[in-house]
């Protein structure tokens, strides 16, 4: 019986250390290039704290280079899954194929890769060309029939966001002749160079004065470029409307102030749904969709934004 005990107890141990290691999971994350990316990073750790996975996290500073690197360090050091939120889309068949060939399943968060998709489990996101059509919609909804010049400060060129966010926007505003987007340039995602671009814009634009909308493909971006339209001595939310995607505290506050007019929600939580197709996936062998989608939601002034930013200041945005 003592034997017995022994064996039962040490098959257990086993069992349970395999167990305890299918739970290490690598995640590459892109930067902290914006309040979103900052709370999708907060969620994600607390996403595993919650569900007992060892994470081993990598900042990649906005670098296609140190992202690589970290995958294959993750690969080395043997973890048994790998979160990637991709800085651009192209560039990862090799990297992927290196994860693949050592059996170690990769989900995509928030953005997407033109990669096969044998080369990764699934993605877990948004709709990005959808949030640019809703955007590009209330706009043409908000204007009427007013002629309306637009300018447009893109995301990180090359990423998914960014290429998608514009494709939907102008699909949204398709049929609308009165509205024309008459400036558009990369912002990088960034409060700062929001802020540096939108000055640009107004130079360009008669001080301003020539511009009817701003369309930024995020909400730190339409941050910065608030600024900028302030000290230019005009008013945001209404000389120059506002219309940008994510969703983030700041963008509320804004909003609540007047100086924005409309956000689409972007959810940081990718990690939940991605950790549960992890744990299907380990449980049973269960492949999940290739992809899966979160919600996305237009808010506006009539949505309480001062309630909505005392909901989200704290969750590391």
């Amino acid at each position: 019986m003592k034997l017995k005990a022994f064996l039962t107890t040490t098959v257990a141990a086993a069992v349970f250390g395999l167990a305890a290691q299918a739970q290490t999971v690598g995640f590459s994350q892109i930067g902290s290039e914006s309040g979103w990316r900052a709370a999708e990073t907060t969620l994600t750790k607390q996403q595993a704290e919650e569900r007992g996975i060892d994470l081993k996290f990598s900042d990649a500073q906005q670098k296609q280079e140190n992202q690589i690197a970290a995958i294959r360090s993750f690969i080395a050091q043997g973890v048994d899954a790998i979160l990637l939120a991709p800085v651009v889309a192209t560039g990862w068949d090799s990297v992927l194929e290196e994860a693949k060939e050592a059996e170690i399943p990769v989900i995509l968060l928030d953005r997407q890769v033109d990669s096969s998709d044998d080369l990764y489990l699934t993605a877990v996101g948004s709709d990005l060309v959808h949030e640019g059509k809703v955007a590009g919609e209330w706009l043409a909804n908000e204007v009427g029939d007013e002629p309306c010049r637009v300018v447009e400060l893109q995301g990180t060129t090359g990423s998914s966001p960014a290429i998608d966010r514009k494709a939907g926007f102008e699909e949204g505003i398709k049929g609308h002749a009165n509205i024309e987007i008459v400036r558009s340039q990369t912002g990088d995602f960034t409060r700062s160079m929001g802020k540096e671009v939108m000055e640009s814009f107004l130079q360009a634009e008669n001080g301003g004065q020539d511009i009817c909308a701003l369309y930024a493909h995020n909400d730190d971006m339409a941050v910065g470029a608030i600024q900028a339209i302030k000290e230019a001595g005009l008013k945001p939310g209404s000389d120059i409307l506002i219309v940008s995607i994510d969703a983030v505290p700041d963008i509320f506050k804004a909003m609540a102030d007047g100086e924005a007019n409309a956000t689409v929600e972007l959810t940081p939580n990718m990690a939940g749904p991605a950790f549960d197709a992890l744990k299907a996936f380990w449980d049973n062998g269960t492949a999940p969709e290739k992809f899966i989608q979160t919600e996305s939601k237009l808010y506006t002034p009539a949505d309480d934004p001062a309630g909505e930013y005392e909901k989200r200041k704290d969750l590391g945005y």
